[in-house]
């Protein structure tokens, strides 16, 4: 029997607020050691994630001040989610699908994790991880 995503996820993940400015975000993306974090609203539900390339890519090659963009803004569309009790493979099918690297797991509407590539590549096969490496890469 296949595990399920919150099995595998990476827990205790933390959230930038969608009012948050980019270099706060940036700065607890240091802290942390992460390269991507998820934006979460005033309701404390999910609204988006932030990565370190967007903030390379919407901010700074734009010239555009860290200190007054807020998190929120760099959000785009409806985050990609995977659900707590979802299988693996339903999390790979979902990566490929959408070409994202991490999925935020969510448990009704609480985020409780995020199942990123690596947590994928220490469950399946070499061939398997390498089929989506590709497949995200290819579609990036």
């Amino acid at each position: 029997m296949s595990k399920s995503a919150s099995e595998i996820m990476t827990g205790g993940t933390e959230c930038v607020g969608e009012n948050d400015s980019v270099a706060d975000a940036a700065t607890r993306m240091t802290e942390l050691n992460v390269g991507a974090m998820p934006i979460c609203g005033e309701d404390n539900r999910l609204k988006g994630m932030l990565t370190d390339r967007d903030i390379v890519t919407a901010v700074v090659a734009k010239g555009r001040d860290p200190q007054e963009v807020m998190a929120g803004e760099l959000r785009d569309g409806k985050p990609v989610t995977i659900g707590a009790d979802d299988s693996i493979e339903e999390a790979i099918r979902t990566m490929k699908e959408h070409a994202v690297r991490r999925l935020p797991v969510i448990d009704g509407h609480d985020l409780v994790g995020i199942v990123s590539q690596g947590d994928i590549a220490k469950q399946v096969s070499d061939e398997a991880t390498g089929d989506l490496i590709e497949a995200i890469s290819t579609a990036s």
